[in-house]
C-alpha cells in the first residue's frame, strides 16, 4: 500500500525551492554582489580605456568612478525593478545591459555608432529573455506563480 511522503524539514523558500543561505547572507549579498560586479566592470572599463598603456592616476580614478556608478545603478535596479510590471521590469534590465555593454565597447575605441548598435542588439536580446522569464514565472498582476 502506498503512503504519502512526509513533508521536508529543511528551510523552504519561494516556489518550494530549498533556501540554503540565511537571511543575513541574503542581505549581505544584496550589497556584495553589486559592489564586486561593479569593481570588475570598473577595472574592465579602465583597462579598455588605457589600451595597454601605463596605469595612471586618472585611469584609476576613472575605473573607481565607473565601478561606483555601475554598482549604484545595479543596486537601484535590484531594488526598483521587482516592484514594476513584467514589461517595465524587462525594459529596465534590457536598458541596463545595453548601456553597460555599449559603454564598454566605446571605451575600447569603438565608434559611437557601433557602440550604439551593439548596445541596442544586446538590449533587444536581454529584453526577449527577461520578458519570457517574467511572463512564464508571474501572473498578470506581477505575483510569482507556483
Amino acid at each position: 500500500m502506498a503512503q504519502a511522503a512526509p513533508p521536508s524539514r529543511g528551510p523552504v523558500g519561494r516556489a518550494g525551492t530549498t533556501d540554503l543561505l540565511s537571511g543575513r547572507a541574503h542581505r549581505a549579498a544584496k550589497v556584495a554582489v553589486p559592489v564586486l560586479t561593479g569593481l570588475v566592470y570598473g577595472y574592465w572599463a579602465a583597462a579598455n580605456r588605457r589600451d595597454a598603456g601605463p596605469v595612471t592616476g586618472s585611469n584609476l580614478l576613472f575605473g573607481f568612478l565607473t565601478a561606483l556608478a555601475f554598482a549604484l545603478a545595479f543596486m537601484a535596479l535590484l531594488a526598483l525593478a521587482p516592484k514594476l510590471r513584467r514589461e517595465m521590469h524587462a525594459v529596465l534590465w534590457a536598458a541596463f545591459s545595453g548601456i553597460a555593454v555599449g559603454f564598454l565597447f566605446n571605451q575600447a575605441a569603438g565608434s559611437v555608432l557601433r557602440s550604439t548598435a551593439l548596445g541596442l542588439a544586446v538590449a533587444a536580446g536581454v529584453f526577449g529573455v527577461m520578458f519570457y522569464r517574467f511572463y512564464t514565472h508571474e501572473d498578470a498582476t506581477g505575483h510569482p506563480t507556483g
